[in-house]
């Protein structure tokens, strides 16, 4: 971090000056010491002319020659859990196993969201979907990390490398509190009767803390519809999240990438919304090992053509996703030569990625190259012009952001794999609040990617799981269903012993 001096002032100011943003020091002399000092840092950790440079590919992205042609990946690059032979998925877990327990796997979570659509201002990871145990998205998924990691040591040469560290992608908005949250400690995002029921955890959900690590996504700032950097007040500017695109980029900037450097061969990147995420999953990590690609994603198979999801397919023979709107109605209807009664096009985007550390160590300033996408937005902002705050009433501005998955273009097809997986078993995202209820406390209509429906898949798969072993769920849960911690099971695995027996427990 550069000096705070009147000289590096002058130095930042000719920057912004020769990006034709000079207007965000309009204020700047007007403003006390201490503010000019967290000014001057926040303008320092902006590259202005990059900035401009993102704004106006987004504005006038390069048109691309000729109709594109959009295939389904070939089948050497894909394999499914729902049709692969058992002894080939034996093969994965046993592969994903073993490198865990050589600890030469990490997790990185996109933690960076509030849960603002929840009504709730907190971290979504602090969300409770009020199963019985009442546990967080975030306690669920450390959770899974302490059990794999206690089967990949039972089998490991030297069980104490069976360590998965985990790196947690925050905001700006969500890292204090996240940081409070892991420590357990109160939160002003939290209810009352929220953080008590987390003060009865323990800290870090039982992981190492020196395990986890917390770390910030950066951020772009707000533009005005002319390519103006808009300010929040005299002293800040008014910026946004850089989307999940900006995990690579904060890889490097944050030095997670050199915490992964002396041991990490093999990196799982998911969604904090997604309950049923099978975190540092030793099946998809062995698939994607043994086939040594840079990248692999997960996917679930699309509901129905109309379903509005991207798609994981190759566009003009490179990997990449497509979105709904980008595909037309006979595309989507379109159905597998192969398999007529299923979709041709199916292949429905998660955000569940498999990366080689080798790769993302090696994308250097690549990560400045992800195409931004626009959001134009309502954006408060202090107007240089009148001296005062506005609130507007209509779109004013943009916000850039970058995807995760854009740069999956960017590889050769025997560079990248896709994995299929069971929706049922893996991917239940929250993402709408509950819909209003009715006098008799049904709802007003179906929940649909809610607490209720996060809550509800998690139950029934604790039921199914059970059931396979040959016990009897009897226990008048209000879903019909049963919570299976993952302390007790990571997979469905280690139930043999209630074979027989009559559950009566909300959760075991």
């Amino acid at each position: 971090m550069t000096a705070f001096t009147a000289a590096e002032v002058q130095n930042l100011k000719a920057q912004y000056e020769k990006a034709g943003q000079g207007h965000v020091f309009t204020y700047f002399d007007s403003l006390s010491e201490p503010e000019q000092k967290a000014f001057f840092e926040q303008l320092q950790k902006i590259d202005p002319a990059r900035v401009q440079k993102l704004r106006d590919l987004a504005l006038n992205p390069p048109k691309e020659e000729g109709q594109a042609v959009v295939e389904p990946l070939p089948d050497s690059a894909t394999a499914s859990i729902i049709d692969s032979k058992p002894e080939d998925i034996q093969r994965w877990y046993d592969l994903g196993l073993e490198l865990i327990g050589k600890g030469e796997v990490a997790v990185v979570l996109l933690a960076g969201g509030q849960g603002t659509r929840l009504g709730s201002k907190a971290p979504k990871g602090c969300f409770d979907i009020k199963l019985p145990s009442h546990k967080s998205l975030f306690q669920i998924q450390a959770e899974r990390i302490l059990k794999i990691q206690k089967l990949a040591a039972e089998r490991a040469a030297d069980p104490s490398k069976a360590v998965i560290p985990w790196f947690i992608m925050t905001s700006g908005p969500t890292r204090g509190p996240t940081e409070k949250f892991f420590r357990k400690e109160k939160i002003d995002e939290l209810s009352d009767e929220q953080n008590a029921q987390r003060a009865k955890g323990q800290p870090y959900f039982g992981l190492d803390p020196k395990n986890v690590t917390i770390f910030e996504q950066g951020v772009l700032p707000c533009i005005t519809n002319d390519g103006k950097f808009m300010l929040a007040s005299k002293g800040k500017l008014a910026v946004a999240p850089d989307g999940n695109g900006g995990l690579y980029k904060a890889l490097q900037e944050e030095g997670v990438l050199d915490k992964m450097r002396p041991n990490i061969k093999h990196v799982h990147t998911y969604c904090v919304d997604n309950c049923l995420a099978k975190v540092a999953d030793p099946v998809f990590i062995g698939f994607a090992a043994e086939k040594k690609v840079k990248i692999a994603t997960k996917v679930v198979r699309k509901r129905d053509a109309k379903e509005s999801v991207g798609l994981i397919l190759q566009k003009n023979g490179r990997p990449d996703v497509v979105e709904y709107s980008e595909i037309d109605d006979a595309t989507r209807h379109a159905t597998d030569p192969k398999q007529p009664d299923l979709l041709k096009f199916r292949a429905a985007n998660i955000v569940n990625h498999y990366y080689s550390f080798d790769y993302l160590d090696s994308m250097g300033d690549a990560v400045n190259n992800l195409p931004p996408h626009v959001a134009r937005k309502k954006i408060p902002f202090f107007d240089t012009e009148k001296g005062e705050a506005v609130d507007p009433k209509t779109p004013n501005g943009i916000k850039l952001e970058q995807f995760v998955f854009d740069n999956f273009k960017w590889l050769n097809l025997n560079e990248f794999a896709c994995f299929e997986v069971k929706r049922e078993e893996e991917f239940s995202p929250l993402k709408n609040a509950d819909p209003a209820q009715k006098a008799d406390g049904t709802f007003e209509k179906e929940p649909e990617d809610s607490p209720t429906t996060s809550r509800r898949h998690i139950k029934e798969q604790g039921r199914r799981w059970v059931e396979a072993v040959g016990a009897t769920v009897k226990n008048g849960d209000v879903d019909g269903g049963l919570e299976v911690s993952p302390l007790t099971s990571y997979g469905g695995e280690g139930l043999e012993g209630f074979k027989g027996q009559t559950i009566d427990k909300l959760s075991i």
